[in-house]
């Protein structure tokens, strides 16, 4: 029996590459990989031995050979191809471990496009393509955290078809993997990242407890293992609605630094929100805002989750929440709950992944975009409309506001008093319809919003919303701007005394 191990990574490799010859495997492998075993006193050959070739080109062919790739391709149980075999020499290769260069470490360190090419692999993928090909005789080995498993397998005459089956899909998934990120990076180098193909590659980090609905099946896949490094499961199961709720109120609650934020969320739209001194002044301020809607929804605290918090929170049913950490104590609290969930970042603080582009499903394709995101100076630069303007906690809750606005399912507006969210509308097919509606379920809830700062993430077209905002007592506004009635909305606002601020950018999520 033979082994060919050829790996980027090394790690783990001479464990189980001993284990191998201890089963009786003679290990064929290249350059620095063979360098490393002969020195850890395994019986290695050199590929260039087998093929009677010496590595050429600065490395760039090695294995490229009818010997190597014969000897990995060719149907046992086929006579032609044994007879084939035989007549030039091939001898079988029965299983090859290969992991590929290091494509995207090295995008990430340099911008030498020399090296970069250096570090696309060649002989590897092929040599992991052909073992897959011939999964019925030859076992394909792509992830260090299967060394042990293969080992097992062959210890416990567990080699059977299926399993090879299983490893030679996680080869093709590698293989793809790499292609599609040296692809994707060409089109971003030379294209602007939006070339003729895009690939949208995630590694699957869990099934959710079901997908929308109980009868569809779901998964969480994440970019760059982010969702494994950044998110504990404490208490439950998450649910795809559940993941798509999470997200919206990370996205809001991240959005402030290390301010004590906290974020209640209900079917991905913000339902309460506000910063205070502490983090459990700042739930017990966004709860205000809508009480009812908050039953069953998602919390997200920038913080941690304390035992006093939590005891808070345990006063009406929250279904789910996220939490930059989580105290023992604060677990125990829930622990005779069943429905509820918790998870934790493990963080300080909450963190976001920062991807560069998102995309949406549409039927027979998807959207594509480069993410949006209020900067950081947005609403500082954002240019004095009206004669009034606005006093130093009226701008902090116009950066409030704002920030909600963008993050929030148009047509929306948002009214923030004292950093708190006193009042929302969203996903309205008119934007006064948004107001209205905010300002109706204020009421209905009691809350004050005479005083209070509000933002629209898009033009107001008309006064209309003026007038309303204004006689509900508004004392602030944030928008784009960009109507061809901004003059009139400017008039209103000073008729009304009210501070307007246009920043310039329009924020719709769709």
């Amino acid at each position: 029996m033979r082994a060919l191990i050829s790996v980027s990574d090394k790690s783990g490799i001479t464990q189980f590459a001993k284990s191998l010859e201890e089963l009786g495997y003679e290990i064929i492998s290249t350059g620095g990989t063979y360098k490393l075993l002969k020195e850890e006193g395994i019986g290695v050959v050199e590929v260039s031995e087998v093929t009677k070739f010496p590595e050429m080109f600065d490395g760039r062919v090695k294995t490229l050979n009818p010997l190597i790739h014969g000897g990995i391709l060719h149907i046992r149980d086929n006579a032609a191809h044994a007879k084939t075999a035989k007549d030039y020499g091939i001898v079988g290769i029965d299983l090859v471990c290969v992991n590929l260069y290091p494509f995207k470490e090295t995008i990430a360190k340099t911008d030498d496009f020399n090296e970069i090419i250096e570090n696309i692999d060649i002989g590897g993928p092929a040599m992991v393509r052909s073992a897959a090909k011939n999964f019925s005789d030859v076992i394909v080995v792509t992830d260090i955290l299967d060394y042990d498993v293969v080992v097992e397998a062959l210890k416990n005459g567990q080699n059977s078809l299926e399993f090879r089956r299983d490893l030679m899909i996680k080869a093709y998934e590698h293989t793809a993997m790499y292609d599609s990120a040296i692809a994707n990076y060409m089109n971003k180098r030379f294209k602007g990242g939006f070339g003729q193909k895009q690939f949208i590659v995630g590694s699957k980090a869990f099934d959710t407890r079901y997908g929308e609905n109980p009868h569809q099946q779901g998964a969480l896949y994440e970019f760059d293992y982010f969702f494994t490094t950044n998110f504990k499961i404490l208490k439950g199961e998450a649910s795809f609605n559940n993941m798509t709720d999470i997200n919206s109120a990370v996205k809001i609650a991240a959005s402030f630094g290390d301010a004590p934020a906290v974020c209640i969320v209900k079917h991905a739209n913000p339902c309460g929100f506000a910063i205070k001194n502490t983090l459990l002044e700042s739930y017990e301020e966004a709860l205000k805002c809508d009480p009812i809607s908050a039953f069953g929804g998602v919390v997200a605290v920038n913080g941690t989750l304390d035992v006093g918090l939590a005891n808070k929170i345990n006063e009406i049913f929250i279904e789910v929440i996220i939490a930059a950490n989580v105290t023992p104590e604060a677990l125990k609290v829930f622990e005779s709950k069943k429905r509820i969930k918790i998870f934790s970042q493990d963080s300080k603080y909450l963190v976001l992944n920062g991807d560069a582009h998102d995309f949406k499903h549409i039927d027979g394709g998807f959207v594509y975009q480069e993410s949006d995101a209020v900067s950081d100076d947005e609403v500082k630069n954002a240019k004095q409309q009206s004669k009034r303007a606005a006093n130093k906690e009226e701008l902090k809750d116009l950066e409030i506001a704002y920030k909600i606005a963008a993050l929030t399912k148009s047509n929306c507006v948002v009214y923030v008093k004292n950093s708190a969210m006193v009042a929302i509308g969203m996903g309205m097919t008119s934007r006064v319809d948004a107001a209205k509606a905010a300002l109706a379920k204020a009421k209905e809830v009691g809350l004050d919003v005479s005083g209070a700062a509000l933002a629209s993430e898009a033009f107001f077209p008309f006064r209309d919303s003026i007038d309303a905002a204004a006689s509900a007592g508004v004392k602030a506004i944030i928008e784009p701007g960009g109507s061809i009635r901004d003059d009139d909305v400017i008039k209103a606002c000073d008729e009304f005394d009210i501070a307007l601020y246009f920043t310039g950018v329009r924020h719709f999520l769709h």
